[in-house]
């Protein structure tokens, strides 16, 4: 088990889990989001400023070159990561302020595709891509995490979860038509 940043004790928490597909950003300081990590990444994102931080998961980094542009899927990091930074944004963090944690990436299934590579060299170019400081990965290797992240502070917790209780390595089912405004910058 290791730990970064460790999570004190404070008022009550509503713990908040962040799905395949989702991003969620507070500056509330009752809430902790928590996920599960296979092969996909969860970015976290916070604001030292402003207090405000933000989590998203991704199964797939980007769709493949011959998928149409004109239908957005909210599984892909390439709008997951934009989604998080404008719902960061909205809410009064400036992009200058942002520091991010990545987490994931795993290859917990040694007979198929690197997708969890390819996620977390997505994740760091996109970072890189728009100048946002990396202060902590845990990215790669072969096993499950899980990450707690409390946004209003940016405390981090992170464990490896045994194989048995990892997520599996399927894409759940996907809306025929995403919803929601995306501002690309």
């Amino acid at each position: 088990m290791s730990y970064q940043q460790p999570i004190s004790n404070g008022p009550p928490i509503e713990r908040v889990t962040v799905m395949q597909g989702q991003a969620l950003a507070s500056a509330s300081l009752g809430i902790e989001y928590s996920t599960v990590l296979g092969s996909c990444v969860a970015t976290c994102f916070y604001d030292p400023e402003a207090h405000i931080g933000g989590m998203n998961h991704f199964l797939l980094s980007e769709p493949p070159a011959n998928t149409p542009g004109t239908q957005v899927d909210e599984h892909y990091g390439v709008y997951l990561m934009e989604l998080l930074v404008n719902e960061m944004l909205s809410k009064g963090a400036r992009k200058y302020n942002l520091r991010a944690h990545l987490y994931g990436g795993a290859n917990v299934n040694r007979n198929m595709m690197k997708i969890g590579s390819m996620n977390a060299d997505f994740a760091r170019e996109f970072l890189r891509r728009e100048g946002i400081m990396l202060l902590r990965e845990d990215l790669g290797g072969t096993q499950a995490r899980r990450v707690d992240f409390r946004p209003a502070s940016g405390q981090v917790r992170l464990r490896t979860v045994e194989d048995r209780f990892a997520p599996p390595v399927q894409p759940t089912p996907r809306p025929a038509v995403a919803q929601g405004d995306v501002e690309l910058f």
